[in-house]
């Protein structure tokens, strides 16, 4: 009996910490949240977008105007695709639309199905008065989004270049532990990231070519995007949006697809080796780049990627001209 009521005793006095530990930790995130909100000031332009704000930076100034959509739970995809664009900015006019949710755009409830989603980052194409044809550049989840746009208004893209982009197929029988993604969300709005500062330490802080006040800002960012409501109903949806734009054939566009090694997409090597070889060889116009570099290419392997798209779109445009 003694036994039990230590044991009880130690049970309390461990769930009493835990608390302690989840205000004070709450308490240190809302006061931080507060002092680096001064400077999250985005780097772009802020459209209105059916009623919330949805950000959209620009650089370079190319005939030829090159769209990056990030993947799923990319805090800052401004910042997370600059290593690359800011090597084809020479020569192109370069866009990334941050979905609601996503760097410095606001937080939503609206639906995550796929039409709503394209339809928010051509109305904030539309807004910001960048008008088409576009060459899409998709990360990861993307990819869904891109094929879809290709298929219902195949007149406004020119090309699609996958950086590691996720096919339909790749979401058959993936595993979702959305339990597990919500108790995280839950850990991130709380302030629990921040008490593991390597959580922030992504690969590009880690290996692209952010100054220091780029990478202190993008940490900033995320940890006030981890997760977010938007992302939460991303992941929700995946599936289903990725059913849906299955069911259709492959957009008749022309495709230049960067292959990683599979490692940090849930998929072994010879499996995602062979989910992006197989939507390549049922295309008419694609070729495939296999790189051995892990899921976020862009900013491992940038200086070659820039390298292969100027040239591939150099020889797009040689073939339009014929």
């Amino acid at each position: 009996m003694q036994l039990i009521q230590v044991i009880g005793m130690l049970l309390f006095l461990l769930i009493l910490v835990l608390m302690i530990f989840m205000i004070v930790s709450t308490i240190n995130h809302r006061k931080k949240l507060r002092k680096e909100s001064e400077f999250i000031i985005p780097l772009g332009k802020l459209v209105v977008v059916y009623g919330h704000k949805i950000h959209v930076y620009e650089e370079g100034s190319g005939k030829k105007i090159l769209v990056f959509m990030s993947g799923g739970g990319t805090a800052s995809p401004t910042l997370d695709f600059k290593s690359l664009y800011s090597l084809l900015s020479d020569q192109y006019h370069v866009v990334v639309v941050e979905k609601a949710g996503y760097g410095f755009s606001d937080i939503t409830n609206t639906s995550r199905d796929i039409a709503t989603v394209l339809s928010e980052t051509r109305q904030a194409l539309q807004n910001a008065r960048i008008n088409g044809p576009y060459i899409l550049l998709p990360h990861s989840m993307s990819g869904i989004e891109a094929l879809y746009w290709s298929q219902k208004h195949p007149e406004e893209i020119e090309a699609i270049v996958g950086l590691d982009m996720a096919t339909p197929n790749a979401y058959d029988g993936y595993p979702i532990n959305f339990p597990l993604i919500k108790l995280a969300a839950y850990a991130a709005n709380r302030g629990i990231t921040r008490w593991i500062p390597k959580l922030a330490e992504n690969d590009a802080i880690k290996y692209g070519t952010l100054t220091d006040d780029e990478k202190a800002l993008y940490r900033s960012i995320f940890y006030n995007r981890t997760l977010t409501t938007n992302m939460l109903n991303e992941i929700k949806m995946i599936k289903q949006n990725a059913k849906r734009v299955g069911k259709s054939t492959i957009p008749e566009t022309n495709y230049l697809l960067f292959s990683s090694n599979g490692e940090g997409t849930g998929c072994s090597e010879e499996k995602w080796r062979c989910l992006q070889r197989d939507f390549v060889q049922a295309t008419k116009k694609g070729k495939l780049i296999e790189l051995h570099y892990s899921h976020y290419i862009h900013n491992l392997g940038y200086d070659r990627i820039a390298l292969e798209i100027k040239n591939y779109l150099e020889v797009l445009d040689q073939s339009l001209e014929n």
